[in-house]
Parts: C-alpha cells; sequence; structure tokens
C-alpha cells in the first residue's frame, strides 16, 4: 500500500476539521432563528460568494430594501453572521462598545504575516498607541505641507498623458495609470521613497508588481488565511514559524506566491526603515535632500517617536509595520476610487465638462490651487469625489466579531420571522459582523429615494433631515467609506487631497470617454476593482479614450 504524501495529508486534514465544522455549524441551534436574511446559495461559503460577486451590487440592494438594517447573514460551513447597516447598531459597534466589537483574528493575523505590526494588524493598546503617533500626522496642518509633494508627482503624470495624446485621441488603461499615481504619491507623501517616475517606459519596482499581485495571491489562499493561519501563527518561535512556511510553500504554489511577494515587500520596508533612521541621524540638510523632503509621514513618525514618552514609544517593529500597511492602504483604494470618478465621468459627460469649467476658471483666478482652494471653494469638484465615495465605497464591507455576548439595538425596529417587531438583537459571543458600509451609504430610508443614483448636486443643497437625523457614526461626511470608531481610517484627508489634485491636473487638459462596445464590470472582493472581462476577475484594467483638450 502506497504511502501517503505530505500533501495528501495535508489535504485529508484539511478536510476533515471542514466536515466537522459544517456538520457543527448545521446542528448548532440558530442564535438568529428569528432574524430574517437571504437564504443560503451554498453549503461552503453561505451568502459570502453572492456579496462579493461582480453582481453583488445588485444583491446588497436587494437584501438591504427587503430584510432590515441587521440581518442574519449564512457564512463561512454553516456558520451564522449578521449583516448591518442599521445606524444605532452601527454606532454601538463602532464607538459605543467598540471594545468588544474588534477586528476578527484572521483579519489582524493576516495583516501581520503580510504587512508586519502596523495600524491593520493591532487590537486594543497597541492599536491605540499606534494611532495616537500617527494622528498628528495626517492633521489639515501637515496635508499643507503635502501640496507641493502631491502636485510634482501628478504633474509627471499628465505630462505622460500628453505624450500619450499628441498624436490624436488615443485608447489606453486609465486604471494602471491610477495604481501607478497612487503607488507614487503614498510613496513620496507616506514613506518619503520614489518608486516610480511615472514615464512610460519606466521600470516597474519590485515593490510595485508585488503590492499590485498581493490580493489576487491571497485570494488564492483564503481558506489559510481565514481558518488555518488563526490557529498557527502564535504556534513554536518564530524560526519554527518560517521554517514550516518554507514546507508549505514548496508544496502549495499559491502559498508560495504569497510568500514571495511578503518576502519582497518585507525587504522594501527594511532597506526604507534603514534610510530614514540614517538620514535622521545625519541632521536636516540631508533630510531636506530626500524624496518627500522629510515632510513623509514615516519621517515624521520616527521624529516624534524619538522624542515620544517611554509608555507612548514605539518599538522598531511597529514603525516597520507601518510602511507596507501605508503603502497597501494608500494605494488601491485611491487608484480605484479615482478609476470610478472618471468612469462616472464617462457615463455623465455634462458632469464631466462641469467639473473642467470650474476647476479652469479657480485655475485662471489662482494659478495652481491650494490647499485651501482645491478642498474649500471648489464644490462640485468636491460634491463628485464625495459622491462617488458614496455610491461606490471602495471597500464595500469591514469586518467585526464580539467578544464577548451582547444585545444590539436599533434604530427602526426589524420584522421577525414571525411577524413580530423586534428592538434589540442578541449578539453571541464570537459571532461575525459584516459592516456594510455600502448599503449604509445608499440606505434609501437615509438618503433618499434616489440613493442609487451618482448625483454629484446632492451635495450642494442642504442634504436630507433624515441623513442627519440618522446620525450614521462614519468620520467623514455623513458616510460609513472610511468606517467611524477607533479603527476609522487615519488617512482620509491624505486621499481627498490625492483626488482632487489629480483631477485639477487632469480634468481641464484631458476628456475622456469609455470606448464603444466596452462594457466594464466592477467585481466587489476586499476593494472594488474594473475589468473588461466578467469572467476573468484577475485581469483588472479600465480602457478609456483620453484626448487632449
Amino acid at each position: 500500500m502506497p504511502t501517503p504524501t505530505a500533501v495528501q495529508l495535508i489535504g485529508t486534514t484539511v478536510l476533515s476539521w471542514a466536515l466537522w465544522r459544517l456538520a457543527r455549524g448545521l446542528m448548532k441551534k440558530d442564535p438568529f432563528a428569528n432574524l430574517r436574511g437571504p437564504p443560503s446559495s451554498s453549503i461552503l461559503m453561505g451568502s459570502i460568494g453572492d456579496m462579493i460577486s461582480t453582481r453583488g451590487w445588485e444583491f446588497h440592494k436587494q437584501i438591504g430594501e427587503e430584510y432590515g438594517g441587521v440581518q442574519k447573514m449564512n457564512g463561512f460551513l454553516g456558520e451564522k453572521d449578521l449583516y448591518v447597516f442599521d445606524p444605532k447598531a452601527l454606532h454601538h459597534i463602532l464607538i459605543k462598545d467598540q471594545e468588544v466589537y474588534e477586528a476578527p483574528d484572521h483579519f489582524t493575523l493576516g495583516n501581520e504575516t503580510v504587512f508586519g505590526k502596523g495600524l491593520l494588524s493591532t487590537l486594543g493598546e497597541y492599536h491605540r498607541k499606534q494611532r495616537k503617533a500617527l494622528g498628528p500626522l495626517f492633521s489639515v496642518a501637515h496635508m499643507r505641507e503635502m501640496v507641493p509633494i502631491f502636485y510634482d508627482v501628478v504633474n509627471k503624470l499628465g505630462t505622460a498623458f500628453e505624450h500619450k495624446v499628441e498624436n490624436g485621441p488615443a485608447t489606453f488603461d486609465v486604471l494602471h495609470w491610477m495604481t501607478r499615481t497612487a503607488l507614487e504619491l503614498i510613496g513620496q507623501g507616506g514613506v518619503g521613497y520614489s518608486f516610480d517616475t511615472l514615464t512610460e517606459d519606466s521600470k516597474e519596482h519590485p515593490f510595485s508588481s508585488s503590492l499590485k499581485r498581493l490580493i489576487p495571491a491571497v485570494q488564492k489562499v483564503g481558506f489559510f488565511r481565514m481558518i488555518i493561519l488563526p490557529q498557527i501563527s502564535r504556534t513554536g518561535p518564530a524560526w519554527l514559524r518560517r521554517a514550516g512556511a518554507n514546507i508549505l510553500g514548496a508544496l502549495w504554489p499559491n502559498f508560495q506566491r504569497v510568500k514571495d511577494i511578503v518576502d519582497v515587500m518585507s525587504h522594501t520596508s527594511e532597506i526604507i526603515f534603514e534610510a530614514k533612521k540614517e538620514a535622521l541621524r545625519l541632521g536636516p540638510e540631508v533630510l531636506e535632500s530626500q524624496v518627500g523632503r522629510g515632510k513623509d509621514i514615516i519621517t515624521g513618525l520616527l521624529k516624534a517617536n524619538m522624542t515620544a514618552s517611554e509608555e507612548d514609544r514605539l518599538p522598531d517593529e511597529e514603525l516597520l509595520g507601518q510602511i507596507s500597511t501605508l503603502t497597501f492602504a494608500g494605494m488601491d483604494t485611491t487608484s480605484n476610487t479615482m478609476a470610478r470618478i472618471f468612469y462616472e465621468l464617462t457615463q455623465h459627460p455634462e458632469a464631466q465638462e462641469k467639473l473642467r469649467q470650474e476647476i479652469t476658471e479657480a485655475q485662471a483666478k489662482h494659478g495652481e490651487l491650494g490647499y485651501n482652494e482645491l478642498l474649500n471653494h471648489l464644490p462640485y469638484l468636491d460634491a463628485v469625489c464625495r459622491e462617488t465615495l458614496r455610491l461606490y465605497a471602495p471597500a464595500p464591507l469591514a469586518f467585526r466579531v464580539a467578544r464577548q455576548d451582547m444585545m444590539l439595538p436599533v434604530s427602526k425596529p426589524l420584522v421577525g420571522v414571525n411577524g413580530e417587531p423586534i428592538s434589540e438583537v442578541f449578539v453571541p459571543k464570537g459571532t461575525h459582523i459584516f459592516i456594510a458600509a455600502l448599503q449604509s451609504n445608499r440606505n434609501p430610508e437615509v438618503w433618499g429615494p434616489d440613493s442609487y443614483e451618482w448625483k454629484p448636486e446632492r451635495w450642494l443643497s442642504p442634504l436630507p433631515d433624515t441623513l442627519v437625523d440618522a446620525k450614521v457614526p462614519g468620520v467623514y461626511s455623513h458616510l460609513m467609506t472610511f468606517i467611524g470608531g477607533g479603527r476609522a481610517c487615519l488617512g482620509y484627508k491624505f486621499a481627498e487631497l490625492e483626488m482632487k489634485i489629480i483631477l485639477a491636473v487632469l480634468i481641464p487638459k484631458f476628456s475622456f470617454a469609455l470606448p464603444k462596445g466596452t462594457q466594464i464590470f466592477w467585481p466587489m472582493g476586499g476593494i472594488a476593482t474594473p475589468i473588461v472581462d466578467e469572467n476573468n476577475p484577475l485581469e483588472t484594467a479600465l480602457p478609456l479614450v483620453v484626448s487632449a483638450v
């Protein structure tokens, strides 16, 4: 009888565990038996596949309107989860009881494995300490210092576009250029490092290609990240876990791919970190001569850390972890939001022309637009950005897990399966919660009957009383796009400034149109990204016809 291979043994173990987990989920009493929600479409994945598919936008709309602001969601292997967009429930989860509703282990441990001990990987006091150190570096005062750095980068993008259309209209992948630009903006403004010259023939930096391949690669080892990693991440010393990772990589090509990506990101982060420490040691003149001119977030963090009290000082591994964290968080979300804005402007040419006119008139009056003009005196530019962030949150879902039994109140009574009203929901310890940022931003009961339409004009008039009275706990403009509470996105002002400078540079010079016969799909996944082939979600692209104005 042949001896089973290591792969067969691992496969048998995983299959046995999955069957046990499924049986336990199916036999366990349903804590949300009286809570309505969509039926499961898969024994393995429940309704998760529906939520993240290319058709997920319609699924979220349908369940949001049919089942209410807190609903039962069938999760992985028979697990009973919650899907939440009710404003009062969100307030309790994200603010009032945020110590109870924390990020799940597979999220934090997975992020720690990939990025190190940065903001996306820490909980509790460690997380608060890191936010306290980073918070001042995302202030308005510091963002003003980003403006010349951002213009330096985006003007290079404008020059590249000029070269591409110098012989007439050209069709090319705008997402590709937005991704390169977003990485260079977070590179120079965030970590004080240049990854890209933004020319047609520039060679792609290994860190850049690694970041682009990261999400597709991680999705292929999702089972390991969600289920196995939380069980083994603290097992034994680091050298033993590394040896285990090497063995697993040799047996499983998809895992090896993730491991190679992480190694490149980690190595690049260490180079940047050591260079920053050396520049600080050599003094202000050296700092000012570097990329970012010593104004970047990581240099500011290192400076502040040197003078921080002992209890507030971050260890080197947590400082290092912020580099990959910032670059990842700042690249995909910004680039895909910009792609969505350009796409919407092709669908609404009158909005594109109105935006062009507003920016052109402001530039004729002020020259290159500064922080005040960009953030406070261009209402239609602001409306286009807010409306896109509202209707198409780049990360449609966030995740929490209840660390103890809780009662979760709702702002509007739910209708139970038995037909009776429900004013609060019992949430057992261990329940996983989907924070439905997308549906909160689109809720017609709050935003009005036109909530599913892209209408920048809604921001030029007083917002509905229903929205103001709902007290949505988002950190930005009544939106859940950047979440709220102790894990809200620190970099939303940074992202807003990037977006507005890109539009201020490109829109007056170029017009954008969708090529005839081209259809764009937007799979939801972790971050909504454009594709042209619905059956190939890994090939991301946004081809547009670009013309000089």
